[in-house]
């Protein structure tokens, strides 16, 4: 679909990545960025600031005071739980002032508590996720052990929202778990913070450091009214308000212009913001604001933002491990029994890196976090599994080398108000989808990724459900504008004939997606509702095979 509207704004910014139309362009589109097609019509944000640090700093090694678990009494290998070994590691490590490593040796380490993470600058690190690596067994689910009350809010609604998992052909009629999509054996978060809001009648405000006055999206600067509670370096959050309930414009900014029904969510909220923007103040001269990454949306009069004091942690690793959980049965969909890996939440650049997770529910849950870098991941395993790498209210957040092996229901996901975040070169080797789950996410991007596939025949022809727009109808639609696919390599299996075409469909999705560059090892068309851009459809861009660091080497040059 052409919408001249988007290209206009994008071309009008600092930030414009790709032009749109030759007559709206401010520089002819570089011939190398796809071999055979141009993008005509729709704009693409600039993804690359992305990660940690934007997308540029490279990810610290560990560093500062170092502590090994085994100098606590931890012995790996010897078949006995070491939960109240490794809980005194991590309280001294706590305690420590500035930076801190804690260390774990190479071999099987039990553990059958939560390990709670509550501080800045530190690293959680092994000896590797490989062979002759760190392992760390959890033989028993959070569903039994977890008796604090981290959860309770989520039982509630599960509970007031009548959330059932309901499949009368295997007699299930069950309480969603409420560690379907929250909660984790390594569990990161300021000391008393809530993740996320499930509950509307407990939002509360951040405080409000100053009132935004003025500003243009996809550009860094903004007028504030009152500068003097802000300085350079300073994390903050931006905050976007339905002020105006269903008719805000901040729901037509998300959306554009639409017939899609959209979710009383995204307004009866008022005290949880609609777009949050969780961002580093780089410069301020006067009342005017330079920011670390472009705004998401305009600040104006009738679509006004504040910049919020947000609590946070920074500068939070946790790399070299391999999580190991036992091949129990699984239950059903959101009925998960809580064998989650790691659920990292409230962190301002952190990053998760060179890990393996067998049997997990979930590998990795993140909630209210920002530049993070999530690398060099794996996900094994029988058991179905709920989330691999699950993005949800994050802000340009990194997940590069993914590579899931195990039965996922939502292998690669950018969840409800997810913004500007990226999966690159993610590999999905069974069941493959693609998850756009509902509640104003917008302008993410899926790069590069390989997805095998199998699809079903009906008569002659072939088809496979490739998006799946999961959530409530409370959050609808499954996406806000300039969600990306690019370079989308299928690996479609040899049940289909080379010479067969497969349709790939969708549920009902999102508005003004851009699909580019998708293409298999059969032939492929595209039939997502509603319409999508599409271009260079069964071609491979082997010129620019990602956007994400084409951008990114791009902002680099200085371009």
């Amino acid at each position: 679909m052409v919408i001249e509207t988007f290209a206009r704004v994008l071309c009008s910014s600092a930030v414009c990545a790709l032009l749109a139309a030759p007559a709206l362009a401010a520089e002819p589109v570089p011939a190398i960025l796809i071999d055979t097609a141009t993008i005509k019509a729709h704009p693409l944000p600039d993804y690359s600031y992305a990660g940690y640090g934007f997308g540029v700093a490279d990810i610290p090694e560990a560093r500062g005071t170092v502590l090994n678990v085994t100098d606590f009494g931890v012995v790996p290998d010897d078949g006995l739980d070491d939960s109240q070994a490794v809980l005194k590691a991590l309280a001294k490590a706590n305690a420590v002032k500035g930076q801190v490593t804690l260390r774990f040796p190479a071999g099987r380490i039990q553990i059958t508590e939560i390990l709670r993470i509550t501080r800045s600058d530190i690293v959680i690190e092994g000896a590797g996720s490989g062979p002759g690596g760190t392992e760390l067994y959890f033989p028993r689910p959070l569903k039994l052990i977890d008796q604090s009350p981290d959860q309770d809010e989520i039982r509630t609604y599960n509970v007031e929202e009548k959330k059932f998992q309901i499949e009368p052909e295997h007699n299930i009629h069950y309480l969603f778990s409420e560690y379907s999509w929250s909660g984790g054996f390594i569990l990161v978060g300021p000391e008393g913070s809530r993740p996320a809001s499930y509950l509307g009648r407990m939002d509360k405000r951040d405080p409000v450091l100053t009132d935004a006055v003025a500003g243009k999206q996809f550009g860094k600067t903004l007028t504030v009214a009152d500068p003097r509670k802000l300085k350079t370096g300073q994390i903050v959050q931006l905050q976007w308000f339905s002020t105006d309930g269903e008719k805000s414009p901040i729901i037509a900014s998300i959306y554009g212009k639409t017939d899609m029904p959209i979710g009383s969510r995204h307004w009866t909220q008022t005290n949880r913001a609609t777009v949050a923007q969780s961002t580093r103040i780089m410069k301020i001269r006067g009342k005017v604001v330079t920011l670390g990454d472009p705004l998401l949306h305009d600040i104006r009069a009738d679509q006004p933002a504040v910049i919020a004091d947000w609590q946070h942690l920074t500068n939070v690793g946790i790399q070299n491990l391999h999580f190991t959980f036992p091949d129990a049965p699984a239950f059903g969909h959101h009925l998960e029994q809580g064998y989650n890996g790691i659920y990292f939440t409230g962190v301002f650049d952190g990053w998760m890196r060179n890990m393996v997770f067998d049997n997990a529910d979930s590998g990795i849950l993140t909630d209210n976090a920002a530049s993070l870098t999530i690398a060099d991941v794996r996900t094994r395993g029988n058991r179905k599994a709920h989330y691999s790498v699950h993005l949800g209210s994050v802000h340009n957040a990194l997940v590069k080398d993914l590579t899931v092996e195990n039965p996922v229901v939502h292998p690669v996901t950018v969840n409800t108000r997810s913004t500007r975040s990226v999966y690159l070169r993610a590999n999905v080797m069974r069941d493959a989808v693609i998850d756009q789950h509902s509640g104003s996410n917008h302008q993410n991007l899926f790069d590069n990724m390989t997805l095998h596939i199998s699809p079903k025949k009906t008569g002659d022809a072939y088809a496979y459900q490739l998006w799946l727009s999961g959530g409530a109808p409370y959050w609808k639609p499954g996406h806000g504008l300039y969600n990306t696919q690019w370079n989308t390599a299928l690996v479609i299996d040899g049940s289909v004939p080379v010479d067969a075409e497969v349709d790939l469909t969708s549920g009902l999705e999102g508005t003004s997606a851009a699909i580019i560059g998708l293409h298999g090892n059969r032939k492929v068309k595209i039939s997502y509702r509603p319409d999508a851009y599409t271009d260079a459809t069964n071609q491979a861009l082997t010129a620019v095979p990602s956007l994400y660091e084409y951008q990114l080497a791009r902002r680099r040059a200085g371009k």
